[in-house]
């Protein structure tokens, strides 16, 4: 029993009672801000290992970058990372951090389908498809309905068959093997039902992304709901991205 109260005092309460206003620790990398200093842009842009970051005007790309950091190891005060987790958003434009902008990154309720905050505002439920991830992503889903996060409490659960299922959620860059697994569970989904790309290799497919062995001819057919970046993606990131997708209103 002292053994018990001992881990409790050391760790802390792990119970987070609010996702949307809590600070990360540690070293977490989050929403990057590009300031207007002159640095060798060419160089910049180099560095980057997913083609992420652009130039004229520099900027940097949430759906290909791998939050690796070393742009802004190399280059500290021109681009920092923020603690800022809500990153997700439905408009692959607002990706795009630009220089000389401090903005969050926000979902656009004008695409937003009037369906998803009818039917699937106060319970959803999603079916999770590894389509060749490396399984990072993946835990870290699994991590947001753990004790911590409890993304359960707001009526958002994964569920076994894409058919009790009111959308999929993808991670990885969707490989040949499994570019039929991911239309066949996207079709026994019933109507109406949202599309979730979670983490950099299932936006633009990050570090593969001219590889042959990938097929994301999917994705060219259907409109993707909601865009989650992450290398992997954070679970405070994964549910602020869901309940401003679902619950958030003009």
């Amino acid at each position: 029993m002292l053994d018990n109260i001992k881990i409790v005092y050391h760790q802390g309460k792990q119970f987070i009672p609010d996702v949307k206003t809590v600070t990360v620790p540690g070293i977490f990398r989050g929403r990057p801000i590009i300031n207007t200093e002159k640095v060798d842009e060419k160089e910049l842009s180099a560095l980057c290992p997913t083609n992420a970051i652009s130039i004229h005007p520099v900027s940097i790309d949430l759906g290909k970058c791998t939050f690796c950091g070393e742009c802004s190891l190399r280059f500290p005060t021109k681009i920092t990372f923020t603690k800022d987790y809500k990153l997700a958003t439905n408009d692959p434009e607002r990706l795009i951090i630009k220089e000389g902008e401090d903005k969050p990154v926000e979902v656009n309720l004008d695409l937003v389908r009037s369906e998803i905050h009818r039917i699937l505002g106060r319970s959803l439920k999603l079916r999770q498809i590894s389509a060749g991830g490396d399984n990072s992503c993946e835990m870290e889903l699994n991590a947001a309905n753990n004790v911590q996060f409890d993304m359960s409490r707001y009526g958002i659960d994964f569920v076994a068959s894409p058919r009790h299922a009111d959308g999929i959620v993808i991670t990885g860059p969707i490989t040949q093997n499994m570019a039929k697994a991911v239309q066949i569970c996207y079709d026994a989904t019933p109507e109406p039902k949202i599309i979730v790309l979670v983490g950099t290799d299932a936006i633009s497919g990050g570090i593969f992304a001219d590889s042959p062995a990938l097929d994301r001819r999917f994705l060219e057919k259907h409109t993707v709901d909601l865009y989650v970046p992450g290398n992997p993606a954070h679970p405070l990131t994964i549910i602020n991205g869901l309940l401003d997708l679902t619950r958030k209103l003009k």
